[in-house]
């Protein structure tokens, strides 16, 4: 009843959205960058493989590591190209209404950009509280999103979404067209598979 419950929400949600970057709440902060190349990276990781570890800044001053979670949580890890667009600036608010979700899951969501700290401090304060870490892959530039080979050639993040277990194990990859934002939808299916280990399918959409 529960998956249920959720899956419906998502569903509703993905109809009835209204975009969040044309809200009065940015006030026209917005920069439009126009269309993109969909993909523009190489991955370096493969599903089955152990996500390389980081450590990053978040906007709330903790720093945060990927082995931190091992053994204890699954981890997804969104990365967006920049603060201040429009679909970045629609993709993560879209995440709130999935928290329990994530929580019935034993899952953290970890949002990364190559945005330094003022910047995304000031975004995500426009944008509403967001129930998940933000972190910084500022300097070195684009450190984290070079190993996981989503760093484009401009020097921006891919729009592009991990599943990490609990062994720190990659169960699910998907680097998305970065002029879309991937469906809800999609996270919920992925992490109802992360236990037991075995069997989820990346794609480079």
């Amino acid at each position: 009843m529960k998956k249920k419950i959720i899956l419906a929400t998502v569903f509703i949600f993905l109809f009835a959205y209204n975009a969040f970057a044309l809200s009065e709440a940015y006030k026209n902060n917005i920069y439009n960058p126009g269309e993109l190349k969909p993909v523009d990276s190489v991955l370096k990781v493969k599903i089955g493989q152990k996500a390389p570890d980081f450590q990053l800044k978040a906007v709330s001053g903790k720093v945060v590591s990927l082995k931190d979670y091992n053994g204890k949580k699954n981890v997804v890890i969104s990365f967006v190209p920049a603060a201040w667009t429009p679909v970045c600036s629609d993709q993560w608010p879209g995440y709130n209404i999935v928290q329990d979700m994530f929580e019935s899951r034993d899952a953290v969501l970890l949002g990364i950009t190559v945005d330094n700290i003022p910047t995304l401090y000031s975004w995500t304060n426009q944008m509403g509280k967001l129930w998940f870490d933000v972190l910084s892959d500022f300097w070195p530039h684009g450190a984290v999103a070079k190993k996981f080979g989503v760093l484009r050639s401009d020097g921006v993040a891919e729009r592009a979404l991990f599943v990490i277990d609990k062994k720190g194990i990659i169960r699910y990859i998907d680097v998305h067209d970065i002029n879309r934002r991937p469906p809800l939808e999609t996270i919920v299916r992925e992490l109802e598979k992360v236990e037991p280990l075995g069997g989820a399918l990346g794609s480079r959409k």
